[in-house]
């Protein structure tokens, strides 16, 4: 994993000086080397930050082929390169490096743009070719790897995240689509920045003489309700197939060459994946767990799987003191507010994994969203399928699903949704998924909060109207079982933008730790697709068909636990003598402050209010208020970090 600044320019004015400082911005994705390239006219520049993790020795970027027409950049890792390169080399492709990056500059020569759809992986690249005049950016189809771009004075520049953009010139302004896609959940591709946009998961983005087009390669196409009601395979070769490609996937991320550790917490996913691999391995994998205060802490069910698999077991200590130190840091490296400090979490169990001298790390991430793992798709089987006769029967089974999850129920189940923005919802798709509404939820207080005079303010419906005209909602959605459509509209919003960016990549790569994602492995995903709901959510047990595939290598207790997603404790308003919060303090301090008021969409005094109104006697509104507080009190962080202009 790596960072990269790539430019297309009308004229040489970018200076080893200026590109310099802004791979210095991304100094974290590549401690172990910085390199830069420039064309013979200076107008295409290529500049990489090198995490060494394959060819340690010889795979320094920017690539360039012998030929010297293409250049390459990558920020990732390629599975399955090996074959790749016995197969050029059978055609006469000669190869200078170890690196499994120099694959793609071959295959691109070989195939043109088809080159992507036979890359494996977590990636995102920029390719030079100067036959065509193009630059050609390409990123993985989930968007585990973030590439950033701005279009600017007919110039198109790339990096890894924003700030190296911004630190190429690109003005610090707030884009007031992309901030109320935020706040409503239904961000895509924009990012909070004006001018800066994703290259989306899954496309190539090709760059000419200042104007750029956008080629999608590769999407999740679930199959209609008719088709799987034809499903014919029987429940042994179902989990037989997913056990298949799932342990292919965890084999395919054991490539490096340097160690290779896991993040585990209590639940299934990351365990799994530890099983699976550990079960490949003839030494402990390193395992490590982060260990909250209270009855968050999972880390004594992490132990315990430790031991079943022969992992060697490393909790990670985290207070709400230390929390709140990382505050900061984490909202820089995210670049974007955050609503559960489980973001700021991530990124203190990143270092502890640095600090112990590991580069690469398994990572649980994406099971949720390829096989419905989360109470919200169980709540939309319960209210949208057949499955229940009455409506009695319905909501008992809701009731009871509340009743086992009483950590996590009120922060994702809200009863309070404006109704007039989920039926723009419902009137676009038929139904609103239980996680529109929950963000819905939190939405309309932000909104309320919000200054009059607010960039936005008139247009507060835009992010759903938007997202509908954003989606193929013919070709992706219609005649498909709601469960799958709830999981669609995730992947284009949530996934990419919250957690692959704010628990995964940035939080990682915040201190060079690679996160390799097994139930991300695009085979893996188009396996889990393909399959009937009921092997994703059978009655109230969600993510059936992993239960079932990895019960070997999972503890008894885990394979009969029910899904606890993984936050960090909510912010608590101490009541008088009791234990303070630090986070929440700390929280506090930055809403009430006077630089609070520098940012243009929330008025302090409302603000203010608000925190006052929160009390410890009501536990549920106090939880539900936590991700309120944080996201207020993180935007006014950004706001002072990247020195927005108003």
């Amino acid at each position: 994993m790596c960072g990269l600044v790539t430019a297309q320019l009308k004229r040489p004015w970018l200076t080893e000086d200026r590109l310099g400082r802004a791979l210095q911005s991304i100094a974290h994705r590549g401690p172990d080397g910085r390199s830069i390239w420039y064309s013979q006219d200076r107008l295409t520049v290529m500049g990489h930050v090198r995490l060494s993790i394959i060819g340690l020795e010889n795979g320094t970027q920017p690539l360039g082929h012998a030929r010297g027409d293409l250049n390459l950049v990558v920020n990732g890792e390629f599975y399955g390169y090996k074959a790749i390169r016995t197969r050029l080399r059978e055609k006469g492709y000669r190869f200078t490096t170890d690196s499994d990056s120099e694959i793609a500059l071959h295959l691109y020569d070989e195939y043109g743009l088809d080159f992507v759809s036979q890359l494996r992986g977590e990636f995102a690249l920029v390719l030079s070719d100067r036959r065509s005049g193009e630059l050609i950016a390409a990123r993985d189809r989930f968007g585990i790897k973030p590439l950033f771009y701005a279009v600017v004075n007919g110039e198109v520049l790339f990096a890894s995240e924003c700030k190296a953009l911004l630190a190429l010139g690109v003005p610090a302004r707030w884009d007031t689509a992309g901030i109320l896609g935020e706040l409503s959940g239904m961000r895509t591709d924009a990012s909070l920045f004006a001018n800066i946009q994703q290259v989306p998961p899954g496309c190539l983005l090709i760059a000419k003489n200042g104007q750029v087009r956008v080629q999608r390669y590769w999407e999740t196409v679930y199959p209609t309700s008719a088709t799987l009601a034809r499903e014919e395979r029987s429940d042994a070769e179902i989990i037989k197939g997913f056990r298949a490609v799932l342990d292919d996937a965890v084999a395919e991320r054991l490539t490096a060459d340097v160690e290779v550790a896991c993040y585990l917490s209590g639940g299934l996913d990351s365990s799994a994946v530890l099983g699976l691999a550990q079960s490949r391995l003839d030494r402990p994998i390193r395992a490590f767990t982060i260990a909250f205060e209270g009855a968050f802490d999972e880390s004594p069910l992490a132990q315990r799987t430790a031991a079943f698999t022969g992992s060697k077991h490393i909790p990670v200590p985290v207070t709400p003191q230390v929390l709140a130190d990382a505050l900061e840091d984490t909202v820089w490296h995210c670049e974007r507010p955050i609503i559960n400090a489980n973001c700021a979490a991530k990124f203190l169990l990143s270092r502890a994994v640095r600090d112990a001298g590991i580069k690469v790390v398994f990572t649980g991430e994406g099971s949720d969203e390829m096989l419905a793992g989360y109470m919200w798709e169980r709540r939309d089987l319960m209210l949208y399928s057949r499955q229940y006769e009455t409506d009695a029967d319905r909501q008992a089974a809701l009731a009871a699903m509340i009743a086992a999850n009483p950590l996590t129920a009120p922060f994702m189940l809200r009863p309070d949704a404006p109704a007039a923005r989920t039926r723009i919802i419902r009137d676009g798709i038929g139904f609103c998924p239980s996680w529109i509404e929950c963000f819905a939820a939190h939405y309309g207080v932000m909104s309320e909060l919000m200054r009059p005079d607010a960039p936005g303010i008139d247009t507060l419906d835009l992010p759903y109207h938007a997202i509908l005209s954003e989606l193929d909602i013919a070709g992706r959605i219609r005649g498909r079982d709601p469960v799958n459509t709830s999981l669609y509209m995730w992947q284009r919003t949530m996934l990419i933008n919250y957690i692959l960016t704010g628990i995964g990549d940035r939080m990682e790569m915040a201190h060079s730790v690679e996160g390799r994602l097994p139930y991300l492995d695009h085979h893996v995903s188009e396996y889990a697709a393909s399959l009937p709901v009921h092997y994703k959510v059978r009655e109230s047990t969600e993510k059936y068909v992993l239960r079932e595939a990895t019960r070997d290598v999972i503890t008894p207790e885990l394979h009969a636990r029910p899904k606890f997603p993984f936050i960090a404790p909510p912010l608590r308003k101490a009541a008088k003598n009791a234990k303070r919060d630090p986070l929440q303090e700390r929280c506090e301090d930055i809403i009430r402050s006077r630089s609070f008021s520098d940012q243009p969409f929330f008025d302090r005094a409302k603000a203010c209010a608000y925190l006052d109104s929160l009390t410890d006697a009501d536990n549920v509104r106090a939880e539900q208020a936590s991700p309120i507080v944080l996201q207020l009190a993180t935007f006014s962080l950004l706001q002072t970090q990247f020195s927005v202009s108003s």
